[in-house]
């Protein structure tokens, strides 16, 4: 028999055991969403802060300011300027090829410029910096801001680039600047350091051999942004350090007249202070414009250069070898005066030729000098003179004095990594380096600059200035470093002058 009352109470106690569990779900629900709650807004508050904060600001790395270079009466010949560049970020554009179109007909960008840019960047990864265009116009850099809300991953920056006032009549002394290379970046913590994309750095000359001073170190800008990237007010700039500026020895005007005899013609002009060492010009011929390096040279201009044959991009003064040829007699006759195997008065007859060993040796003038006196001798630059004295002399003892005159060694040690240093024969030197033995030939040929002797210019240049100064070993430098003492050589000078005045008093009076 069914019982109604029972039924209904029954019915009760369910529906008031369901609304107690939906009552507890409901209760432990809001005391999660409670809790979840506080975490975010007080024990996680920093965290998500520090999140949204990241989110609205961007820090960017300024680039550093290299130092400059002036010539010795302080006129600039390397400097910096501002640049605007457009970089971007291939990992955060969302459609690549939509960017390139839009900026193509923002900033002008040639079909050549963007095969360019898809090759560059096919080769790096997609979070590197990707660098649009190295040197924009302010007009066009303007453009690209007003734009940047429709330019995803595209960020125009300021940037410093060098610049040249002398172009081509300091190239080989300065070098140039190109982009850091991956190797630059390896193995120099200076370089890596202070890395932002497009970062430059020297590669020749003194632009490489002190760019650890040169570089500066980078800064720190902090931007906020709106969801575009754009950017909205500064919030905090930490300036960097600019690189040491150095003072070169190099008069500018000589320098450029020294160039300018050059011009059209292979070859070197050094100038050098006899008693400071302080190299006044140090001019190479063909040069170059090192201002095309700067922001990236021409593939075609490139080639132009690097296949001259008459090697533009290579510095004469201090890295090519030369027979000295007749540049050398005077360091021969000192040399001989020096080891008493001639007197100021010896004289040798030349006819043009001479024998020695069935081989026979000639003089540029095929009919001879004639009897030559020493002054004569070098006056007429004979060689059948200097044969004989070089007979007489012998190589090893010309070796000696040649070195001791900076002859075989290199001059400006450390600020031209490319700098080569001569080779001065001698007999040890010939069965060292050759393995086999001397010949008395071959010291005639020593004797006027020919056979196994190589030089470079500027060795030849020291060599001369010190035989001008009456032998005073002298330091070459091309950096005013401060470590020539004026007094010291005016010293020196004034008793050269005095001995100079008995000699000559003592030789007029006969005693």
């Amino acid at each position: 028999m069914f019982d109604r009352d029972a039924f209904g109470v029954n019915k009760n106690k369910l529906i008031t055991r369901r609304m107690f569990v939906l009552s507890g779900a409901k209760v432990i629900v809001f005391t999660g969403i409670i809790f979840r709650l506080f975490s975010l807004q007080i024990s996680e508050n920093k965290k998500y802060s520090s999140l949204s904060e990241k989110n609205r600001l961007k820090a960017w790395k300024l680039p550093p300011k290299r130092g400059v270079f002036e010539d010795y009466f302080g006129n600039t010949i390397a400097d910096n300027y501002q640049v605007f560049q457009l970089h971007v970020v291939p990992e955060e554009v969302e459609d690549f090829n939509y960017l390139i179109v839009r900026l193509k007909n923002i900033i002008k960008i040639d079909n050549r410029e963007i095969r360019r840019i898809y090759k560059k960047k096919e080769k790096q990864l997609p979070w590197q910096t990707l660098i649009i265009s190295e040197n924009l116009s302010w007009g066009e850099f303007s453009k690209l801001n007003l734009f940047l809300h429709e330019l995803s991953g595209a960020k125009p920056v300021f940037s410093v680039a060098r610049k040249y006032p002398q172009a081509e009549n300091f190239s080989h002394v300065l070098g140039y600047v190109a982009e850091a290379s991956t190797q630059d970046i390896n193995n120099y913590s200076f370089i890596k350091e202070n890395y932002i994309p497009g970062l430059r750095v020297g590669k020749t000359g003194l632009e490489k051999a002190l760019e650890k001073e040169l570089i500066g170190t980078s800064g720190l800008q902090s931007y906020e942004v709106n969801a575009h990237g754009k950017k909205i007010k500064q919030i905090s700039r930490v300036e960097g350090t600019q690189g040491k500026s150095f003072r070169t020895t190099i008069d500018q005007e000589v320098q450029k007249y020294a160039q300018k005899l050059l011009f059209g013609k292979s070859g070197s002009i050094n100038v050098m202070d006899i008693y400071t060492g302080d190299i006044i010009a140090m001019a190479s011929s063909p040069s170059f414009d090192p201002n095309q390096f700067v922001h990236g040279i021409d593939s075609k201009e490139w080639n132009k250069i690097n296949k001259d044959p008459m090697k533009p991009l290579i510095n004469k003064s201090v890295s090519s070898l030369y027979s000295p040829g007749s540049t050398l007699k005077p360091l021969v006759a000192l040399s001989a005066l020096e080891n008493h195997v001639i007197v100021p008065g010896f004289t040798h007859k030349c006819e043009g030729e001479m024998e020695l060993y069935d081989h026979k040796y000639h003089c540029w003038k095929k009919k001879g000098h004639g009897y030559m006196s020493l002054r004569n001798a070098i006056k007429q630059s004979c060689d059948i003179y200097f044969y004989e004295v070089a007979r007489i002399l012998g190589v090893d003892r010309l070796s000696i004095t040649a070195k001791k005159y900076g002859l075989g060694e290199k001059v400006l040690r450390g600020y031209f990594l490319e700098e080569k240093s001569g080779v001065i024969p001698s007999t040890k030197w010939k069965l060292k380096n050759i393995g086999r033995g001397w010949v008395l030939g071959e010291t005639l040929l020593t004797g006027i600059g020919q056979g196994y002797i190589q030089c470079t210019p500027l060795e030849l240049c020291l060599m001369v200035a010190q035989m001008a100064n009456g032998g005073f070993e002298i330091r070459p430098r091309i950096i005013d470093d401060g470590t020539v003492v004026y007094e010291d050589i005016k010293s020196y000078i004034d008793n050269q002058l005095q001995k100079f005045k008995l000699g000559l008093k003592e030789k007029i009076l006969g005693y």
